[in-house]
């Protein structure tokens, strides 16, 4: 069942048209941060992950591997990780994949 909060992100997307901004919510769905970054290559069609940015929660800048990804919004992303392991994810790569 998906929650009230989940409704609230617009229908599902594609990493292409994620923005910064984004809501970053949890597989327990809390609302952990807002997405700062998407690290792709566009060009080979490769989604890498995204960064989140400082939330509710306290988390710092944090990167988020696109397999911890559980769905894509219009308004936001849901994690297939819960909030408590959210807070163990790793600071964000220096730059992005495929970045020259």
């Amino acid at each position: 069942m998906v929650s009230t909060a989940q409704d609230d992100l617009g229908p599902p997307a594609s990493y292409l048209t994620l923005e910064e901004g984004a809501a970053v919510m949890s597989s327990d769905g809390e609302r952990i941060g807002r997405v700062e970054e998407v690290y792709a290559d566009t060009r080979a069609d490769v989604f890498d992950g995204i960064v989140i940015g400082r939330g509710p929660l306290g988390l710092d800048r944090r990167y988020v591997e696109a397999d911890q990804i559980d769905r894509i919004y219009e308004r936001g992303v849901v994690l297939s990780i819960t909030a408590a392991a959210a807070a163990g994810l790793p600071e964000p790569r220096r730059e992005a994949p495929g970045a020259s």
